[in-house]
């Protein structure tokens, strides 16, 4: 293993808030996934009542998990559109039935729409934004992050969802990837916004190889000093490399998220919480015993 630091970013900047609560960077956090959708390419329509939604938060949170991530539109690959109204009607319920049940959970939600993050915020209090589109898909988003003063997830993605994989190419992959995070770090901050963490979006108008460059250099994103988060959990970079489908990648997951850790990342998004917390604590423990 490589990197044995206990965060990649600068030390002076351990935590963000989101409201009253504080998010500690000291060692890596799980973020658990709660699709609220029909079509989500691994857990689509597991999720679609309250009894439900309420099961799998709570397994998230007792399995280890610091962060729920909500999200009510689709970005599987060629997912059909569905309308900001649609995505609203999907998460009121949801978090409203959370934020009564888990009155201390810290919640994400998964939207590239300025309009969803300004009306869950309003109804519901402070939430991290987590946008697939780093602000290329909504021009108001960036206004919207600095007005709400949320944490706020920037993804990388190349195209939309509808779009993205349609013969992805670039110059140079992390040169491309890194300018691209300086260019909308710059404009987010020039709205007030700082607390940002920067995923690089792995699928999201990627090939396969693409994928395994971006895992192999992720510790050149540690010179834009913000926390990085990694959401590989079930993907087809994955199943198309091995084998299989999206219900027999636990273990490439797995696999995947320690070298992630090893490479500097600070939060595992997954659908597995139990098995992405015992790769933080396996980890953590290497890590202890060379020090």
């Amino acid at each position: 293993m490589q990197n044995y630091k206990t965060n990649c970013f600068n030390s002076d900047n351990l935590s963000i808030k989101c409201g009253d609560r504080s998010i500690n960077f000291e060692k890596p956090l799980v973020m658990g996934i709660l699709n609220l959708t029909p079509d989500s390419f691994y857990d689509g329509g597991s999720y679609l009542n309250k009894a439900a939604i309420l099961k799998r938060s709570e397994q998230i949170l007792s399995e280890g998990a610091e962060i729920i991530d909500l999200g009510a539109y689709s970005t599987r690959p060629g997912a059909a559109d569905v309308s900001a109204e649609q995505e609203i009607l999907r998460l009121i319920p949801a978090v409203e039935c959370i934020r009564k049940e888990f009155p201390d959970a810290i919640l994400s939600i998964d939207t590239f729409r300025a309009e969803v993050a300004k009306r869950i915020v309003a109804d519901f209090g402070a939430c991290i934004i987590n946008d697939i589109s780093g602000g290329t898909m909504d021009d108001k988003m960036f206004s919207v992050i600095g007005e709400l003063k949320v944490p706020y997830i920037m993804m990388h993605i190349k195209g939309t969802p509808q779009t993205m994989q349609q013969n992805p190419v670039y110059h140079h992959l992390m040169n491309d990837m890194l300018a691209f995070f300086r260019l909308q770090i710059k404009r987010l901050n020039e709205f007030g916004a700082k607390d940002i963490i920067i995923d690089p979006g792995f699928g999201f108008g990627k090939t396969l190889d693409h994928n395994y460059e971006i895992i192999a250099n992720l510790q050149e994103f540690n010179q834009l000093d913000l926390p990085i988060l990694i959401g590989v959990s079930r993907k087809s970079m994955i199943y198309k490399f091995l084998g299989g489908d999206p219900s027999t990648s636990l273990n490439g997951t797995t696999a995947l998220n320690m070298m992630a850790l090893d490479q500097g990342a600070n939060i595992l998004r997954v659908h597995d919480v139990k098995e992405a917390v015992e790769c933080v604590k396996l980890y953590s423990k290497i890590k202890s015993s060379l020090q």
